[in-house]
């Protein structure tokens, strides 16, 4: 790590307020494994997560769900699980899409890599990505929990209060 990255993840928030959205058709709240492992994930981490629900993959309330969370003064960041696939029901890329501001490419770019070596090409169908609106972060992972907890383990948890440390500047 650079001398430059190191400063910045030292003046980074030790704590980050998430908000978890699980958008699925058949998901509950007993069987959302992939929602419950992000926050377990954060709050292991010292991330509070200042809400979390469940909904279908209907992309206006998708982007409803996510305005509505971006103007809570508690939440830095919104992750999402569910919805990234290709299939025709799978809308939650677009309806968070068009939200963002700044793109984080190199996320999708990133977990796609990650993902090709977990189980192979297949990866590509994901459409994971993340980006930005105003100061607040916004991550969109698969529904399934081993994508989910990649995502979590290997990018997003290592490097959340530096995303949100730049984002502050």
């Amino acid at each position: 790590m650079s001398v430059a990255t190191a400063e910045h993840k030292a003046r980074a928030p030790r704590s980050v307020g998430c908000y978890v959205l699980t958008v699925s058709d058949t998901r509950t709240p007993d069987t959302d494994t992939s929602g419950r492992a992000i926050r377990e994930l954060l709050e292991e981490h010292g991330h509070p997560v200042a809400g979390a629900d469940i909904i279908r993959d209907e992309p206006a309330m998708v982007t409803a769900r996510i305005t509505s969370a971006l103007r809570d003064d508690r939440v830095q960041a919104i992750i999402t699980t569910g919805g990234t696939g290709i299939t025709s029901r799978d809308g939650t890329f677009e309806a968070v899409d068009r939200l963002l501001e700044k793109r984080l490419d190199g996320f999708g770019e990133l977990f796609r890599m990650l993902s090709y070596e977990a189980i192979g090409p297949a990866a590509m169908m994901s459409r994971a990505t993340a980006g930005t609106v105003g100061r607040k972060a916004i991550f969109v992972l698969p529904g399934s929990e081993d994508a989910v907890r990649l995502a979590m383990t290997r990018l997003i948890v290592p490097e959340l209060p530096h995303v949100l440390q730049q984002l502050g500047k």
